[in-house]
């Protein structure tokens, strides 16, 4: 079989509608459940105001440094020597890390007590939420102090032992001083006195400058360094602006001034560190020289000495050309060896032997030597005066040279280093602005209440999920086989006297005879007239309609009682029975008693029918209440007292309405069913779940009774109700 192309588009177009309707009928269900969506976002909205309250501000501070490339050192003593050694860069990212590192925070940490924790265990969630904002320590140079409502906490002092770092102990003030317990020594002092007090874990060492009265008690912790170092870097954000070597510093905390001081002093401890570290090479050479220039001087000395005895001994030598180039070469020789060996010397302190520096000037020395060897060879073959002559003459020439180049070197690095600043500088300095950077209340609101808002949609279609409430007649048909007969809209003006307990009568009639709802049981009423056999099941006069329900709350007995009233209106006479001896309430609808009902007609044989049947005030109704609750109702129902009733009363009555008890809580709609000539089941809408109502339509078809109808009670109209069977109007006469 081929399917043609209008089938396709056809099948198309209904798979789009399908869909649109399931898109629609979730938006429905989502604004159906607005009040539950909007309570929690209200909820989420006052969890995010007091959260906005509950935490404290947060300030920031921040700075900038500079960091060159590179440094200036030992080249100060000529580029032959600094060409020798590799250049030192120091660049800005390796720098960054540098700063959040022990040696840089430590001495910061030290300086300005960040080890010591105070803090005041009587602020409580309450307390913070109704202050808005709590105080925080402040740590300088002199202790740490925290206020509170009952004075100052100053420490100036406050050392352990490695045992009781990170413990909390609790100080108070007392007559003489005051009291420090850790939960089980408490140690006893004096205000603005050092103290040593020794524990079961070791030696506590404290100073307390002041106190809060009343006996406020003082949380005191001595944190470790890592602890405390990883919390400053925890605030402490280090970045490198571009490839520019400018570093911008920033740190956060609750207390401005007090971010900005520690902000200022690791700077200030980093530019210190700096430049130790680029006069460090300077000052080791400096050092070297210094230890170097005496020997030298014994030596020149010496030299000069022994030269010029020789010379007063053999008077003045001639020395011819050659012996003088010889001299002047081996001195050139000996000064250049003499400046390798300083400089080896120098290199020696940074590398080892294996390095290539060094390896290179090994190599070096080692060729001016054997050209040495050479000189002394050819010098050897001179007369021994002249020998002797060139031997002393060249000590001294180049102790003099070696001397005098030494004295040369210190004197510059001594400049060097008095001039020297390092490869960092400040450029900016914290400052304190004291504008808090969060909370940012108006964003935490808005978030707190779209975050409410989605817990409150989920809810709403989790619940829709797995209620399955019935919403959809169509639907309803299909699951049951039976068809819904008519749907009840709610009567707005019938809830609201229901809720204010003011009306009297709450029959539609009476109450909202211009509604939706009284207009929806007349169409009802024509169906079943329309529908009913011409002859009853009990073979006589009367009409027999059983209403029921699949569980309580459904509204039957509001369906039964303005049934019964429109059937009234015709001029047939017209009774209801509350046959729901267990729980019925009809009386309440009738301003009647329950007593002398139809429990009381079967239970006792001194009751006549018109003992129970009683006259409404309604014209052509009457009506039986339940009577006193019986222990065995479906007995009674099913018993031949009850079959007689029924016979007799269909001879007086056109119709006869049978207010059943729900088909889940009760089998007495099935005993009920026999007589009856329309079985109608009521189920509400929005409200009865859709699997109850299929399993007890199944329930009574299993036995055989068939459900000639539903009634969808309580229809509520409006664009939030996707089936909405009625306009939103009244036929009739409006007042």
């Amino acid at each position: 079989m081929v399917m043609n192309a209008d089938t396709k588009n056809v099948g198309q177009s209904s798979a789009e509608v399908n869909d649109n309707i399931d898109l629609m009928a979730l938006l429905f269900t989502v604004l159906r459940g607005w009040k539950t969506i909007l309570f929690f976002a209200l909820i989420g909205l006052l969890i995010g105001v007091l959260y906005g309250r509950y935490v404290n501000p947060t300030f920031k501070s921040d700075a900038l440094i500079q960091i060159e490339e590179n440094s200036q050192g030992i080249s100060a003593l000529g580029t032959s020597a600094s060409e020798l050694i590799a250049p030192q860069s120091s660049k800005a990212q390796t720098e960054s890390e540098l700063i959040r590192s022990r040696m840089i925070l430590e001495p910061v940490v030290d300086k300005l007590n960040l080890r010591i924790r105070l803090t005041d265990p009587s602020i409580g969630y309450i307390d913070r939420i109704k202050n808005d904002r709590v105080a925080t320590q402040v740590n300088t140079p002199d202790g740490v102090s925290l206020q509170t409502k009952d004075g100052d906490a100053q420490i100036s002092q406050f050392n352990v032992s490695q045992a009781y770092l990170n413990q909390t102990f609790t100080l108070t003030k007392s007559e003489t001083g005051f009291v420090l317990s850790n939960g089980f020594d408490d140690f006893k002092g004096q205000l603005n006195k050092s103290h040593l007090f020794k524990g079961i874990d070791g030696q506590i060492q404290i100073t307390v400058t002041d106190l809060p009265n009343n006996s406020h008690p003082i949380n005191l912790a001595k944190q470790s360094l890592q602890i405390t170092t990883d919390a400053i870097n925890s605030k402490l954000s280090v970045i490198e602006q571009g490839q520019t070597g400018i570093v911008e510093l920033s740190m956060t905390g609750p207390n401005q001034e007090q971010v900005s001081l520690i902000l200022k002093e690791v700077i200030l401890s980093y530019i210190e560190q700096n430049q130790s570290r680029g006069s460090e090479e300077t000052t080791k050479t400096i050092n070297f020289m210094e230890t170097q220039i005496p020997d030298l001087k014994q030596k020149l000395e010496a030299s000069e000495a022994v030269f010029n005895k020789f010379r007063e001994n053999s008077g003045t030598i001639n020395i011819d050309e050659e012996a003088t180039i010889l001299v002047s070469e081996n001195s050139q020789i000996d000064s250049q060896l003499n400046e390798l060996k300083l400089k080896k010397a120098d290199l020696t302190t940074y590398y080892t032997e294996e390095h290539p520096l060094v390896i290179q000037i090994n190599d070096q020395i080692g060729v001016l030597n054997q050209r040495q060897e050479d000189i002394n060879d050819r010098i050897a073959a001179l007369p021994e005066i002249q020998r002797e002559f060139l031997k002393l003459s060249e000590d001294v020439g180049i102790n003099r040279e070696i001397y005098l180049t030494m004295l040369k070197n210190y004197q510059q690095l001594k400049i060097v280093k008095a001039g020297q600043i390092g490869y960092a500088r400040i450029i900016d300095l914290p400052i304190n602005t004291f504008n808090a950077i969060a909370p940012n209340k108006l964003q935490i609101w808005v978030l707190a209440a779209l975050l409410g808002t989605m817990l409150g949609t989920i809810l709403v279609l989790l619940k829709s999920l797995l209620r399955n409430v019935i919403k959809d007649p169509e639907r309803l048909e299909a699951k049951t086989g039976v068809p819904v007969i008519a749907t009840i809209p709610r009567s707005q003006l019938l809830t609201r006297l229901n809720k204010s307990k003011k009306s009297s009568n709450r029959l539609l009639a009476y109450s909202d005879s211009n509604s939706l709802s009284y207009e929806a049981v007349k169409s009802l009423r024509t169906s079943l007239m329309f529908g009913m056999p011409k002859e009853s099941r009990m073979g006589q006069r009367a009409k027999v309609i059983l209403i029921t329900g699949e569980s309580p709350g459904v509204g039957k007995s509001f369906i039964s009682s303005n049934l019964t009233e429109v059937f009234a209106q015709l001029n047939k006479k017209t009774l209801i029975i509350d046959a729901d001896m267990r729980l019925g309430e009809l009386h309440k609808v009738f301003n009647m008693s329950q007593d002398n009902g139809l429990a009381d007609y079967l239970q006792q044989n001194d009751h006549s029918i018109a003992d129970v049947v009683h006259v409404t005030g309604i014209d052509n109704v009457d009506f039986i209440p339940r009577g006193k609750k019986p222990h065995n109702p479906i007995s009674l129902l099913s018993s031949a007292k009850f079959n007689t009733l029924m016979t007799d009363l269909n001879a007086h009555y056109d119709y006869i309405v049978i207010d059943s008890a729900p088909v889940l809580a009760a089998s007495d709609a099935l005993v009920l069913s026999q007589y009856a000539d329309k079985v109608l089941m009521v189920t509400r809408y929005d409200n009865s779940i859709e699997g109850q109502l299929v399993y007890a339509v199944n329930q009574l078809k299993k036995s055989n009774v068939q459900v000639d109808g539903i009634v969808l009670n309580d229809v509520q109209q409006g664009i939030m109700s996707k089936y909405s069977y009625h306009c939103n109007y009244a036929y009739g006469n409006n007042q």
